[in-house]
């Protein structure tokens, strides 16, 4: 039984390895999505704040979500990862920021 544990305990050992990269991509994923759909939608489409965070709400939660209207400016973060997206201009949209 402890040799099926100690196979079980390498083989998710080396597949974490070999996942590596797309492991530590994935923090960014939920800020970057998160800020440019919610100036997308508040910008772009017009809707009103509370819709748009209903409607970037994720399974994971975010611990910020900053919205600076003057700028037209939206910060995200989570899991430990800021991003930022702007309103570029009608035809263009919504962009992240690097």
């Amino acid at each position: 039984m402890k040799r099926v544990l100690l196979l079980l305990l390498l083989l998710a050992g080396g597949w974490v390895w070999y996942e590596r990269q797309a492991l530590a991509d994935f923090t960014a994923i939920l800020s970057a999505y998160s800020a440019k759909e919610y100036c997308s939608c508040r910008f772009v489409m017009g809707f009103d704040a509370a819709y748009c965070q209903a409607y970037v709400r994720q399974y994971l939660p975010l611990s910020g979500l900053e919205e600076h209207t003057q700028t037209r400016e939206v910060t995200a973060r989570g899991l430990g990862v800021e991003r930022h997206a702007r309103w570029h201009s009608e035809h263009a949209g919504c962009g992240l920021l690097p």
